[in-house]
């Protein structure tokens, strides 16, 4: 297939603002040689220098920005996640203290667990985010010592 008979479709001046533009120009150069040109050219260069750097500063300044907006939003994260481990940290020990307390009477070994070592480590778990192994052991003593003891405390 030959394309010498083809030609390219024209375009109008309405179809593209970027293609109307540079059409403009063109007609406002082509009658122009190439010494005139080649003048007009180096003219144009320091201000198109300025302009590439103003925009390679604009582009710099906003990512710097955005990536000051994202360690913002991380931190407010990271906060309201400590809060709420706060408030769940709060939740927990007052409930293990409630029913450590409510079942004191019938089942005083069940509130020896809930009230000792073990309410300690949860609220460490977490409020501070961290478990310690001896947080660990000092549980199972509590556990060991409280079943172990023998007679329950007299009911009042």
């Amino acid at each position: 297939m030959s394309t010498e008979g083809q030609r390219l479709p024209e375009r109008t001046a309405g179809d593209d603002p970027a293609f109307s533009a540079a059409m403009h120009v063109a007609r406002q150069w082509k009658d122009v040689d190439a010494a005139h040109l080649e003048v007009a050219l180096s003219a144009m260069e320091p201000s198109l220098k300025r302009e590439h750097r103003e925009r390679m500063m604009r582009m710099t300044m906003m990512k710097e920005s955005e990536e000051r907006h994202y360690a913002e939003r991380q931190e407010k994260r990271r906060h309201t996640q400590y809060l709420v481990n706060l408030i769940v940290g709060g939740v927990v020990a007052l409930a293990m203290l409630a029913g450590g307390v409510l079942v004191a009477p019938q089942h005083w070994w069940l509130s020896t667990l809930m009230c000792g070592p073990s309410l300690l480590a949860l609220v460490k778990i977490f409020v501070l985010r961290r478990s310690d192994a001896s947080d660990m052991t000092a549980v199972a003593d509590a556990t060991r010592r409280s079943t172990n003891a023998g007679t329950p405390p007299p009911a009042i």
